[in-house]
């Protein structure tokens, strides 16, 4: 599995417990989180996906996490939710994917994760409108954000460029609407409209 050629691209969004704007983004993961620690979940949606020879259009991947100060020094745990929808081999090529255990760029955040939370396998549903995402999951996740509008492009957000970030450099900046999280351990309810989010197109390869 390790050594399977893959690609994936598609849509990504996030929304996390800071308060707007993150600082793990600005300060390179040396930001310390405004709640002191931090809550997180990162939406996948691959609208087209290759694994070997298993193909991975239309699915979806969550990574859920929670670190407990600032992210940069590590111990972090982390879990993943398949779409249910997924055959045997496409969950093992997204586990691999999502995971960093395959390779790409999540594989960048193994340094930092001290605990692995597993893997479930869940419905996934995700939306993508003008600047707004959002994806619900019962039980599990339901969460939204709207971009943060430019003031000198009609119809755009605001962007923050070269970051570290394993989704895209380029992240359009996002508040989120809604942050209901309830699964590995994490539980978390916000519907303040002050939260952190992010959202940006994804291209991977390992």
């Amino acid at each position: 599995m390790a050594n399977t050629t893959w690609q994936v691209s598609g849509e990504y969004f996030e929304t996390c417990n800071c308060d707007f704007l993150c600082p793990c983004i600005p300060d390179n993961l040396a930001g310390k989180p405004t709640k002191g620690h931090c809550d997180f979940a990162m939406v996948f949606h691959v609208e087209k996906g290759q694994h070997g020879n298993t193909k991975l259009d239309g699915l979806n991947f969550v990574a859920i996490g929670h670190s407990p100060d600032v992210m940069g020094l590590g111990n972090m745990s982390v879990g993943l939710v398949i779409d249910e929808r997924a055959t045997a081999a496409q969950r093992d090529a997204l586990t691999a994917i999502g995971s960093g255990q395959g390779g790409g760029p999540m594989a960048a955040l193994g340094p930092l994760i001290t605990k692995m939370l597993g893997v479930e396998f869940k419905p996934i549903h995700f939306e993508k409108k003008n600047m707004g995402c959002s994806v619900s999951i019962p039980g599990v996740l339901d969460e939204a954000v709207e971009g943060v509008a430019s003031a000198s492009k009609t119809g755009e957000p605001l962007y923050i460029d070269n970051t570290a970030h394993p989704a895209n450099a380029r992240l359009a900046l996002a508040k989120a609407t809604k942050s209901h999280l309830h699964i590995f351990g994490i539980n978390w309810d916000d519907t303040s409209g002050k939260n952190n989010g992010h959202f940006a197109p994804f291209k991977w390869q390992g």
